[in-house]
Protein backbone atom coordinates (compact mmCIF):
# COMPACT_ATOMS: atom_id res chain seq x y z
CA UNK A 1 0.00 0.00 0.00
CA UNK A 2 1.05 3.49 -1.05
CA UNK A 3 1.06 6.73 1.36
CA UNK A 4 -2.95 8.21 0.54
CA UNK A 5 -1.86 11.20 1.95
CA UNK A 6 1.28 14.05 2.19
CA UNK A 7 1.02 17.23 4.45
CA UNK A 8 2.52 20.31 3.31
CA UNK A 9 3.12 23.91 4.63
CA UNK A 10 2.79 26.94 3.42
CA UNK A 11 4.99 30.36 4.49
CA UNK A 12 2.72 33.48 4.08
CA UNK A 13 3.11 37.21 4.14
CA UNK A 14 1.23 38.45 7.74
CA UNK A 15 -0.24 41.93 6.31
CA UNK A 16 -3.61 40.99 6.10
CA UNK A 17 -5.49 37.66 7.18
CA UNK A 18 -2.42 35.74 7.48
CA UNK A 19 -1.15 34.58 11.01
CA UNK A 20 1.80 33.02 10.01
CA UNK A 21 2.81 29.22 8.89
CA UNK A 22 -0.42 27.14 7.51
CA UNK A 23 -0.24 23.58 7.09
CA UNK A 24 -2.95 21.46 4.40
CA UNK A 25 -2.99 17.82 3.43
CA UNK A 26 -2.55 16.71 -0.37
CA UNK A 27 -5.34 13.22 -0.48
CA UNK A 28 -3.59 11.26 -3.11
CA UNK A 29 -6.70 8.98 -3.76
CA UNK A 30 -9.38 12.14 -3.79
CA UNK A 31 -6.47 14.41 -5.93
CA UNK A 32 -7.25 17.25 -3.44
CA UNK A 33 -6.11 19.52 -1.11
CA UNK A 34 -7.71 19.59 2.45
CA UNK A 35 -7.49 21.06 6.04
CA UNK A 36 -5.55 23.79 5.34
CA UNK A 37 -5.17 25.50 9.08
CA UNK A 38 -2.98 27.64 11.02
CA UNK A 39 0.29 25.47 12.60
CA UNK A 40 2.18 28.56 14.09
CA UNK A 41 1.65 32.05 14.24
CA UNK A 42 4.68 34.07 12.91
CA UNK A 43 5.45 37.35 11.80
CA UNK A 44 5.60 37.43 8.08
CA UNK A 45 7.04 33.77 7.33
CA UNK A 46 7.04 34.15 3.92
CA UNK A 47 9.79 31.37 2.99
CA UNK A 48 10.56 27.93 4.55
CA UNK A 49 12.49 24.97 4.36
CA UNK A 50 11.88 21.23 5.62
CA UNK A 51 15.00 19.08 6.33
CA UNK A 52 15.76 15.64 4.71
CA UNK A 53 13.92 13.45 7.65
CA UNK A 54 11.35 15.31 8.31
CA UNK A 55 12.53 16.38 11.57
CA UNK A 56 12.85 20.17 11.23
CA UNK A 57 11.27 22.93 9.74
CA UNK A 58 13.26 26.72 9.51
CA UNK A 59 11.05 29.66 8.80
CA UNK A 60 12.42 33.42 8.25
CA UNK A 61 10.63 35.24 10.42
CA UNK A 62 10.21 39.24 11.64
CA UNK A 63 10.23 40.11 15.54
CA UNK A 64 9.04 43.90 15.74
CA UNK A 65 11.79 46.01 14.16
CA UNK A 66 14.24 42.76 13.60
CA UNK A 67 14.19 39.96 11.43
CA UNK A 68 15.37 36.26 11.04
CA UNK A 69 14.69 32.48 11.13
CA UNK A 70 12.95 30.37 13.74
CA UNK A 71 13.27 26.92 13.69
CA UNK A 72 10.64 24.25 14.76
CA UNK A 73 11.00 20.64 16.00
CA UNK A 74 8.50 19.29 13.61
CA UNK A 75 6.07 15.97 14.44
CA UNK A 76 5.68 13.79 11.51
CA UNK A 77 2.39 12.45 12.59
CA UNK A 78 0.26 15.24 13.57
CA UNK A 79 2.40 18.11 11.59
CA UNK A 80 2.39 19.88 14.28
CA UNK A 81 5.29 22.31 15.13
CA UNK A 82 6.75 23.21 18.07
CA UNK A 83 9.21 26.20 18.19
CA UNK A 84 12.85 25.11 19.19
CA UNK A 85 14.11 29.49 19.05
CA UNK A 86 15.08 32.48 17.01
CA UNK A 87 17.83 34.15 16.01
CA UNK A 88 17.05 37.95 15.15
CA UNK A 89 19.19 40.73 13.73
CA UNK A 90 17.76 44.42 13.50
CA UNK A 91 16.39 44.81 9.86
CA UNK A 92 14.23 42.91 7.59
CA UNK A 93 13.02 39.48 7.32
CA UNK A 94 15.13 37.41 5.01
CA UNK A 95 13.27 36.11 2.03
CA UNK A 96 14.36 32.76 1.44
CA UNK A 97 16.23 29.65 3.44
CA UNK A 98 18.13 26.46 2.96
CA UNK A 99 19.08 23.43 5.12
CA UNK A 100 22.27 21.17 4.87
CA UNK A 101 21.42 17.38 4.58
CA UNK A 102 23.57 16.97 8.09
CA UNK A 103 21.10 19.76 9.58
CA UNK A 104 24.54 21.58 11.06
CA UNK A 105 23.89 24.59 8.37
CA UNK A 106 21.10 26.43 7.47
CA UNK A 107 21.61 29.30 5.19
CA UNK A 108 19.36 32.72 4.31
CA UNK A 109 19.21 35.21 2.02
CA UNK A 110 17.61 39.04 2.49
CA UNK A 111 16.71 41.18 -0.11
CA UNK A 112 16.79 44.48 2.09
CA UNK A 113 19.49 44.30 4.25
CA UNK A 114 22.60 43.05 1.81
CA UNK A 115 23.30 40.34 3.67
CA UNK A 116 23.26 36.56 3.17
CA UNK A 117 23.56 34.48 6.70
CA UNK A 118 25.00 31.24 7.46
CA UNK A 119 23.63 29.78 10.72
CA UNK A 120 25.51 27.12 13.07
CA UNK A 121 22.85 24.75 14.23
CA UNK A 122 22.85 23.01 18.04
CA UNK A 123 22.04 19.43 18.42
CA UNK A 124 18.44 19.92 18.72
CA UNK A 125 18.56 21.89 15.48
CA UNK A 126 17.96 25.30 17.34
CA UNK A 127 19.65 28.25 15.59
CA UNK A 128 23.19 29.75 16.54
CA UNK A 129 23.56 33.39 16.36
CA UNK A 130 23.77 34.33 12.11
CA UNK A 131 27.19 34.92 10.48
CA UNK A 132 26.51 37.47 7.71
CA UNK A 133 28.17 38.58 4.23
CA UNK A 134 27.49 41.73 2.85
CA UNK A 135 26.82 42.04 -1.03
CA UNK A 136 27.93 45.18 -3.10
CA UNK A 137 26.81 46.23 -6.05
CA UNK A 138 23.86 47.71 -8.33
CA UNK A 139 22.39 47.01 -11.74
CA UNK A 140 20.75 49.40 -14.70
CA UNK A 141 17.17 48.33 -13.81
CA UNK A 142 15.04 50.58 -11.14
CA UNK A 143 14.65 48.02 -9.34
CA UNK A 144 18.58 47.71 -8.89
CA UNK A 145 20.15 50.48 -6.98
CA UNK A 146 21.19 48.03 -4.47
CA UNK A 147 21.95 44.24 -4.08
CA UNK A 148 18.48 42.61 -3.42
CA UNK A 149 19.40 38.39 -2.25
CA UNK A 150 16.75 36.21 -3.29
CA UNK A 151 18.32 32.68 -2.52
CA UNK A 152 20.57 30.82 -0.41
CA UNK A 153 21.24 27.08 -0.59
CA UNK A 154 23.55 24.38 -1.48
CA UNK A 155 25.39 22.93 -4.80
CA UNK A 156 24.51 19.33 -5.01
CA UNK A 157 27.24 18.39 -3.59
CA UNK A 158 26.79 20.46 -0.84
CA UNK A 159 30.14 21.59 -1.07
CA UNK A 160 29.50 25.26 -1.42
CA UNK A 161 26.79 27.98 -0.60
CA UNK A 162 25.27 29.55 -3.85
CA UNK A 163 23.71 33.47 -2.83
CA UNK A 164 21.57 34.93 -5.70
CA UNK A 165 21.59 38.66 -6.03
CA UNK A 166 18.60 40.40 -8.26
CA UNK A 167 19.85 43.58 -7.21
CA UNK A 168 23.61 43.18 -9.04
CA UNK A 169 22.78 40.45 -11.24
CA UNK A 170 25.10 37.90 -9.86
CA UNK A 171 25.47 34.37 -8.69
CA UNK A 172 28.01 34.06 -5.79
CA UNK A 173 29.24 31.10 -4.17
CA UNK A 174 30.48 30.38 -1.04
CA UNK A 175 32.73 28.22 0.83
CA UNK A 176 31.10 27.76 4.38
CA UNK A 177 33.89 27.44 7.16
CA UNK A 178 32.40 26.77 10.42
CA UNK A 179 29.72 28.97 9.46
CA UNK A 180 31.51 31.84 7.93
CA UNK A 181 30.43 31.91 4.25
CA UNK A 182 34.16 32.32 2.09
CA UNK A 183 33.76 34.03 -0.94
CA UNK A 184 34.83 31.63 -4.02
CA UNK A 185 33.81 32.83 -7.36
CA UNK A 186 31.17 35.44 -8.78
CA UNK A 187 28.76 34.47 -12.29
CA UNK A 188 27.73 38.28 -13.50
CA UNK A 189 24.35 37.21 -15.91
CA UNK A 190 22.78 40.06 -18.48
CA UNK A 191 22.79 43.54 -16.78
CA UNK A 192 19.24 44.19 -15.78
CA UNK A 193 18.02 40.22 -15.64
CA UNK A 194 17.87 40.24 -12.32
CA UNK A 195 17.98 36.68 -11.04
CA UNK A 196 15.99 35.22 -8.53
CA UNK A 197 15.97 31.28 -7.83
CA UNK A 198 18.24 28.43 -8.77
CA UNK A 199 17.68 24.88 -9.23
CA UNK A 200 20.33 22.21 -10.12
CA UNK A 201 19.75 19.16 -12.60
CA UNK A 202 19.71 15.97 -10.55
CA UNK A 203 23.03 15.53 -12.85
CA UNK A 204 24.54 18.44 -10.84
CA UNK A 205 26.76 19.76 -13.72
CA UNK A 206 23.99 22.32 -14.67
CA UNK A 207 21.54 25.01 -13.34
CA UNK A 208 18.34 26.43 -14.53
CA UNK A 209 17.90 30.51 -13.20
CA UNK A 210 14.97 31.89 -13.01
CA UNK A 211 15.10 36.02 -13.50
CA UNK A 212 12.70 38.64 -12.13
CA UNK A 213 13.20 41.82 -14.27
CA UNK A 214 13.82 40.25 -17.94
CA UNK A 215 11.40 37.06 -17.39
CA UNK A 216 14.36 34.39 -18.36
CA UNK A 217 15.30 31.12 -17.42
CA UNK A 218 19.01 31.28 -17.87
CA UNK A 219 20.77 27.91 -18.53
CA UNK A 220 24.08 27.30 -16.71
CA UNK A 221 26.78 24.92 -16.71
CA UNK A 222 28.28 24.14 -13.36
CA UNK A 223 31.56 23.22 -12.53
CA UNK A 224 32.83 21.43 -9.42
CA UNK A 225 35.19 24.23 -8.56
CA UNK A 226 32.28 26.16 -7.94
CA UNK A 227 31.74 28.65 -11.22
CA UNK A 228 29.43 28.78 -13.57
CA UNK A 229 29.12 29.18 -17.56
CA UNK A 230 26.47 30.62 -19.64
CA UNK A 231 24.52 28.19 -22.07
CA UNK A 232 21.33 29.92 -22.75
CA UNK A 233 18.67 32.59 -22.09
CA UNK A 234 14.72 31.84 -22.93
CA UNK A 235 11.84 33.81 -22.10
CA UNK A 236 8.99 32.73 -19.95
CA UNK A 237 6.53 34.97 -21.38
CA UNK A 238 4.74 35.42 -24.42
CA UNK A 239 6.61 37.68 -27.09
CA UNK A 240 3.31 39.65 -27.22
CA UNK A 241 2.43 40.19 -23.50
CA UNK A 242 3.46 43.92 -22.75
CA UNK A 243 1.59 44.23 -19.30
CA UNK A 244 4.01 44.09 -15.78
CA UNK A 245 5.33 40.35 -15.47
CA UNK A 246 7.63 39.98 -12.60
CA UNK A 247 9.38 36.30 -12.92
CA UNK A 248 8.78 34.10 -9.48
CA UNK A 249 10.26 30.57 -8.63
CA UNK A 250 11.76 27.75 -10.30
CA UNK A 251 11.97 23.80 -10.13
CA UNK A 252 12.45 20.96 -12.14
CA UNK A 253 11.49 17.43 -12.06
CA UNK A 254 13.59 14.88 -10.59
CA UNK A 255 14.10 13.09 -13.56
CA UNK A 256 15.58 16.17 -15.13
CA UNK A 257 13.24 16.19 -17.90
CA UNK A 258 10.97 19.54 -17.28
CA UNK A 259 11.77 22.63 -15.85
CA UNK A 260 8.92 24.85 -14.29
CA UNK A 261 9.04 28.75 -13.98
CA UNK A 262 6.30 31.25 -12.52
CA UNK A 263 5.22 33.78 -13.72
CA UNK A 264 3.15 36.94 -11.47
CA UNK A 265 1.49 39.55 -13.89
CA UNK A 266 1.19 36.95 -16.41
CA UNK A 267 -0.17 34.31 -13.95
CA UNK A 268 1.06 31.46 -15.18
CA UNK A 269 3.30 28.06 -15.14
CA UNK A 270 5.87 28.16 -18.08
CA UNK A 271 6.72 24.58 -18.99
CA UNK A 272 9.92 23.70 -20.61
CA UNK A 273 11.46 20.37 -21.56
CA UNK A 274 14.92 19.35 -21.04
CA UNK A 275 16.64 18.64 -24.01
CA UNK A 276 19.87 15.82 -24.36
CA UNK A 277 22.54 19.48 -24.32
CA UNK A 278 20.48 20.15 -21.32
CA UNK A 279 19.05 23.11 -23.01
CA UNK A 280 15.67 24.10 -22.09
CA UNK A 281 12.41 24.25 -24.93
CA UNK A 282 9.04 25.68 -24.47
CA UNK A 283 6.21 23.09 -24.30
CA UNK A 284 3.28 25.53 -22.68
CA UNK A 285 1.97 27.81 -19.92
CA UNK A 286 -0.62 26.63 -17.54
CA UNK A 287 -2.52 29.55 -15.66
CA UNK A 288 -2.86 29.52 -12.44
CA UNK A 289 -6.10 30.32 -11.82
CA UNK A 290 -5.44 33.35 -9.32
CA UNK A 291 -3.32 36.47 -8.87
CA UNK A 292 0.50 37.23 -8.75
CA UNK A 293 1.67 33.04 -8.48
CA UNK A 294 4.64 33.30 -5.82
CA UNK A 295 5.70 30.16 -6.07
CA UNK A 296 4.66 26.53 -6.68
CA UNK A 297 6.07 23.13 -5.75
CA UNK A 298 5.84 19.35 -7.41
CA UNK A 299 4.75 17.16 -4.14
CA UNK A 300 6.70 14.20 -3.82
CA UNK A 301 4.89 11.76 -6.08
CA UNK A 302 5.22 14.33 -8.64
CA UNK A 303 1.67 13.55 -9.75
CA UNK A 304 0.61 16.96 -8.78
CA UNK A 305 1.81 20.82 -8.47
CA UNK A 306 0.47 23.10 -5.98
CA UNK A 307 0.70 26.78 -7.01
CA UNK A 308 0.48 29.21 -4.43
CA UNK A 309 -1.41 32.77 -5.43
CA UNK A 310 -0.68 35.08 -3.31
CA UNK A 311 -3.30 38.13 -4.48
CA UNK A 312 -6.12 36.11 -4.71
CA UNK A 313 -5.14 34.33 -1.36
CA UNK A 314 -5.52 30.43 -2.74
CA UNK A 315 -3.65 27.97 -3.31
CA UNK A 316 -4.55 25.56 -6.57
CA UNK A 317 -4.18 21.87 -7.61
CA UNK A 318 -2.71 20.54 -10.70
CA UNK A 319 -2.17 17.02 -11.88
CA UNK A 320 1.29 16.84 -13.75
CA UNK A 321 1.88 14.39 -16.71
CA UNK A 322 4.98 12.70 -16.76
CA UNK A 323 5.54 12.13 -20.53
CA UNK A 324 4.99 16.06 -21.34
CA UNK A 325 5.59 18.11 -18.34
CA UNK A 326 1.60 19.47 -19.16
CA UNK A 327 -0.63 20.74 -16.28
CA UNK A 328 -4.19 19.92 -16.12
CA UNK A 329 -6.55 21.79 -13.47
CA UNK A 330 -8.05 20.09 -10.14
CA UNK A 331 -8.86 22.23 -7.98
CA UNK A 332 -8.45 25.99 -7.39
CA UNK A 333 -9.84 28.71 -4.86
CA UNK A 334 -8.57 26.76 -1.72
CA UNK A 335 -8.16 29.85 0.23
CA UNK A 336 -5.39 29.91 2.08
CA UNK A 337 -4.33 33.92 3.19
CA UNK A 338 -1.55 35.56 1.48
CA UNK A 339 0.53 32.42 0.34
CA UNK A 340 4.06 32.58 -0.79
CA UNK A 341 6.09 29.11 -0.95
CA UNK A 342 4.53 25.23 -0.16
CA UNK A 343 6.86 22.49 0.93
CA UNK A 344 5.81 18.92 1.70
CA UNK A 345 7.14 16.47 3.99
CA UNK A 346 9.00 13.92 2.06
CA UNK A 347 7.47 10.82 3.20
Amino acid sequence: MGKSRYIGYVGTYTKKESKGVYRFELDLDEKKLRNVELAAELDNPTYLTVNQDNSLLYAVSKEGEEGGLTSFRLDQQTGDLHQLNSQASPGSAPCHVSVRSDDKLVVSANYHTKQAEAYLTNEDGSLQPAKPVIHEGSGPHERQEKPHLHYAGFTPDEKYVIVVDLGSDTITTYQPNDGQLEQVSIWNAKPGSGPRHIVFHPNGEYAYVMTELSNEVIVLQYKENGTFEDVQYISTIPEDFTENNQGSAIHISSDGKFVYAGNRGHDSIAIFKVLEDYTVQFVDWTKTEGDWPRDFVLDPTEQFVIASNQNSNTLVLFERNHQDGTLSLLQKDVYTPEPVCVKFLTK
